[in-house]
């Protein structure tokens, strides 16, 4: 299986350092893709990310990451936007396949789930015309239900696939298995994302059991009980072929040598994905 098909978002690799430092990492492995989070552009500018990306020939699968709408107040919706329309600026001049949004939860206070909902719609509606201009999709990624108070009140495919078909042209998803692979409509809601050509990013890692700690302890591929190449046939089955994006948010791997793990997400990805 060529590494092409294999991208590094660099939540599996905080403990690289900086934007540089990650990319050199990845290009020792063969890895030609991958998705920073804006924390690590910050840290060295975007011209001088947009620079790396370029001079080196990378993919960008996604951009890590816009969203986060609801806010108790209209100025923290409009904060909102504008941090969302310089997220979008960044995926352009980096040319992401996507900016991946988490939408966010209730605002501070709130027991209103519904009218956050609403509130990222509301909020997606107002940012897509800039994110066309752009040339940037904009990929809801549906967390799983354990975050919907918190990180994001879209929590299910379907969902977010009826979002994207009331807002149009210009959006997507990004399909993370951690999240979305215990859903029973999962296979009816991939083939439907794929015949509307609304997949635009696929996020792998594993499900471990047990779970210590639901953001912080997901699994190395293999690790955990999710069939990642049954995940993958069904994902191609639908039309999209690109880059399985290693995601791993974990106190136990972000603690080993970034060589160690991206040495073992290789090793990984050609034998389980």
């Amino acid at each position: 299986m060529s590494l092409e098909g294999l991208s590094i978002n660099f939540a599996t690799v905080r403990q690289g350092g900086s934007f540089g430092a990650i990319v050199d990492a990845c290009l020792a492995h063969g890895i030609t893709a991958i998705s920073p989070w804006r924390e690590h552009v910050h840290g060295v500018g975007l011209s001088e990310a947009a620079r790396i990306v370029a001079e080196n020939g990378l993919r960008l699968s996604g951009h890590c990451r816009g969203g986060f709408f609801p806010a108790p107040d209209a100025e923290g919706r409009r904060k909102a936007i504008d941090d969302n329309k310089r997220a979008v600026d960044e995926a352009a001049a980096m040319k992401a396949d996507c900016l991946v949004l988490v939408v966010g939860g209730l605002p501070a206070g709130s027991r209103d789930i519904k009218g956050a909902r609403q509130m990222v719609e509301d909020g997606m509606t107002e940012l897509l015309p800039y994110a066309r201009a752009a040339g940037v999709p904009l990929a809801i990624e549906p967390l799983h239900p354990f975050y919907a108070a918190e990180r994001a009140c879209f929590n299910t495919l379907k969902q977010s696939l009826d979002l994207c078909d009331r807002l149009g042209a210009g959006t997507g998803v990004a399909i993370d298995v951690y999240h979305v692979w215990w859903d029973p409509e999962l296979e009816a809601q991939v083939a439907r994302a794929g015949r509307n050509g609304q997949i635009l990013a696929h996020h792998i890692c594993d499900w471990l059991v047990p779970t210590t700690d639901p953001l912080n302890d997901r699994g190395m591929m293999g690790d955990g009980v999710i069939n990642l190449k049954a995940f993958r046939t069904m994902i191609e089955a639908a039309g999209f072929f690109g880059p399985q994006e290693v995601e791993i948010f974990s106190h136990r791997w972000q603690a080993r040598p970034m060589d160690e793990v991206l040495s073992t997400c290789v090793e990984r990805f050609k034998t389980v994905c």
